[in-house]
């Protein structure tokens, strides 16, 4: 990651513009019908702006995925070389030497995935100069043991320009702009290319279609908007007005765009689009919300940093060095900033959302190719899904929400990607809805419901969709917003969408002067992942955990906030008619709690960490310590020890003919799985 030097950009993705207007950017056609690639492996590939982002933001995911026998690919975008000064904090001053700091950080990254390998941190690479669209070259480094694969990319893009002190937010701004790669010591490339804005989009995507991964990770392409002084963010190594470093958002916008052109080179003529699914992880966001992670999960993603880092004694056998030395052994958990102590996702929510069908199948849906997929069981309870078909809508975020009607029709929500151009062109959200026409039917076509927000960079800046049917035919649907509060849209019992509004309370701009603007310390805010039911006296829930406390609304006004989770929680309705059980952990530990209504049953043990899914019984789900998916059913806890790795939270089901409770969630292998625990062994 880059020092404090990243804030003091001249140009940031606030809003540069050139009078010159950008060429369109590729996209798939969003209509649905399209064939969807089959006989698939799974293959993670993720794009990070800088050696180390992965093992700060992206684990545990990806050391999951790994441990699990997928193959990982690691792209970085830059040279990470900064000021070229790979000393240690209290230490004398080191000489500059960009190449010879680039190096070192690649070699700890070596030696950090020859650890989570299983191997020794200094065991040998593969080393090969790779050929990549319009001539130019990366270097790509590759290690493998007892069947498993990591191969590590660098396309070498510098990190400061003459004109602009963060070179590649300018390449996403300025169609004029080239760039000339950073060589770093010892690497098997040995000469310089250039890149300009559409020659590294060509790049990325030509990429993607070269693995063919079924799993992707991104960073944040729109990241909070983050009030306080240039002197915060410059100390906070943050861009400007928003809460990451601007190498990140414009890696992740220049891969999104990358993944919007692979998928519409892929279908060009009827090809299939291709079954993959995505994350984007958030950044230097983590700094600013409770911490997430428990003690056993962060001492596991904190160890992967020991030897990244590294130290300026080691016999490594690179002459450049041996590693970060600045984020070697405890200074990730000391650090102030706190980023290795979470892992957010940008857009949370259960993969797949699911529906029953009104001959007793499954259907689960999820964003697959960045378009909406649906799979059927092949019978009732078989636990065998049907090839996917495609219902369009693309390019999509990767969560979905949800609604029943009172009448069985689904109501899907999603948030899509209708402008990602940069150089000064658009960058544009919107809510779209897919409604079924008849129950366990076909769908009508796409409809946007616009934003809440005004103005593209606001825009940029929502969450994804929730929404729940109320007994009265309404239909809520909620939003986290810009100003970290939620908005809502309803939709009458006749079907009619009334405007959006503002929910008071729970947003920066919503105090009374004590809000991050204010300059008097952070807003409330709510962080996204929200959570929304109607309880038992058929009134519509709405919780998110937010800075201080978890937010709650009852009907659209503000309730009682209750104790602080670091992530999103769970509720069903008790046994009274108000009656609310809450289900949550506190920051930083896995302990299961519940806020509880009268009479709700005392929480069981259930230690993990993430989102969890909760019925009543309880019936809970989530993800224990080792990122395996767990279920509490009848007083029972199983645990998921076989079948594909998870991507993403999973979904819960209980089923209302006999009570029975299953998981179901998206594999690596971009399919999804049915799990049904028969025993607490399972």
């Amino acid at each position: 990651m880059a020092g404090g030097a990243a804030a003091a950009a001249s140009l940031t993705l606030a809003g540069c513009s050139v009078p010159v207007p950008p060429a369109p950017v590729r996209s798939a056609d969003p209509a649905p019908g399209r064939p969807i690639a089959t006989n698939r492996r799974a293959l993670l590939l993720q794009v990070a702006a800088h050696p180390d982002d992965d093992l700060f933001f992206m684990n545990p995911d990806t050391q999951r995925l790994l441990d699990a026998g997928v193959p990982v690919v690691s792209v970085y975008v830059t040279a990470g070389e900064h000021n070229g000064k790979n000393g240690l904090p209290g230490k004398p001053p080191v000489s500059v030497d960009k190449a010879a700091y680039s190096a070192a950080r690649h070699q700890g990254l070596r030696q950090a995935y020859a650890e989570a390998l299983g191997l020794n941190k200094f065991t040998a690479w593969q080393r090969r100069s790779l050929g990549l669209a319009g001539g130019r070259h990366a270097e790509a480094d590759t290690l493998e043991h007892a069947g498993r694969r990591v191969e590590l990319v660098f396309l070498n893009l510098p990190m400061h320009h003459p004109r602009h002190s963060m070179a590649v937010p300018a390449l996403w701004e300025d169609r004029a702009l080239e760039l000339r790669t950073q060589l770093s010591a010892g690497s098997p490339v040995l000469r310089s290319d250039t890149y300009d804005h559409d020659g590294l989009v060509e790049v990325l995507a030509g990429l993607f279609a070269a693995y063919r991964p079924t799993v992707v990770h991104t960073l944040d392409p729109d990241p909070d908007i983050q009030h306080g002084s240039l002197a915060a963010a410059r100390r906070d190594s943050e861009q400007p007005g928003y809460s990451d470093h601007g190498d990140h958002t414009a890696v992740a916008c220049f891969t999104w765009a990358a993944l919007l052109r692979w998928v519409a080179d892929a279908t060009a003529g009827g090809g299939p689009v291709p079954a993959f699914t995505t994350t984007a992880f958030r950044g230097y966001y983590n700094r600013h919300w409770p911490k997430n992670l428990p003690p056993r999960v962060l001492a596991e993603k904190a160890a992967h940093l020991v030897p990244y880092g590294g130290d300026p004694s080691w016999d490594c056998g690179d002459p450049s060095g041996c590693g970060d030395y600045g984020q070697g052994g405890g200074r990730p958990l000391t650090n102030r900033k706190g980023w290795v102590r979470a892992t957010h996702h940008r857009w949370p929510g259960a993969r797949p959302v699911l529906a029953g069908e009104p001959d007793g199948r499954l259907a689960a849906y999820g964003v697959l190719g960045l378009r909406v997929a649906r799979w059927r069981e092949t019978a009732p309870r078989s636990g065998v899904w049907g090839e996917p078909t495609d219902l369009g809508g693309g390019p999509l975020t990767p969560a979905l929400g949800q609604a029943v009607l009172g009448d069985g029709r689904l109501l899907l929500f999603g948030v899509r990607i209708s402008a990602l151009s940069g150089r000064g062109g658009p960058d544009r959200r919107e809510v779209v809805l897919l409604e079924q026409r008849s129950a366990g039917g076909e769908f009508s076509a796409w409809r946007g419901l616009g934003n809440p927000e005004r103005g593209d960079d606001r825009g940029r800046r929502i969450g994804a969709p929730v929404a729940v049917a109320a007994p009265d035919g309404r239909v809520h649907l909620f939003v986290r917003n810009a100003d970290k509060g939620v908005s809502t849209r309803v939709r009458s019992a006749g079907g009619a969408w009334g405007p959006w509004r503002t929910l008071p309370g729970g947003g920066e701009a919503s105090g009374t002067g004590s809000g991050e603007g204010s300059g008097k310390g952070p807003g409330e805010g709510v962080q996204d992942g929200l959570t929304t039911l109607v309880d038992g006296a058929g009134r519509v829930r709405l919780l998110a955990a937010g800075r201080t406390a978890v937010r709650q609304w009852v009907d659209g006004s503000p309730a009682a906030p209750l104790p602080l989770a670091g992530d999103p929680v769970a509720a069903v309705p008790g046994p009274g008619p108000r009656d609310l059980a809450v289900y949550y952990r506190a920051p930083a530990e896995g302990r299961l709690r519940v806020a509880p209504g009268a009479g709700v049953r005392p929480v069981p043990a259930f230690e993990g960490y993430g989102a969890l899914a909760a019925a009543p019984g309880p019936v809970l789900l989530g993800l224990d310590d080792h990122g395996r998916v767990q279920l509490h059913h009848n007083g029972r806890l199983s645990v998921r020890t076989r079948g594909a790795t998870p991507v993403g939270d999973p979904a819960l089901w209980v089923r209302s003919t006999d009570g029975g409770a299953l998981a179901v969630g998206m594999g690596a292998d971009a399919r999804p799985w049915i799990w049904r625990p028969s025993s607490p062994f399972a």
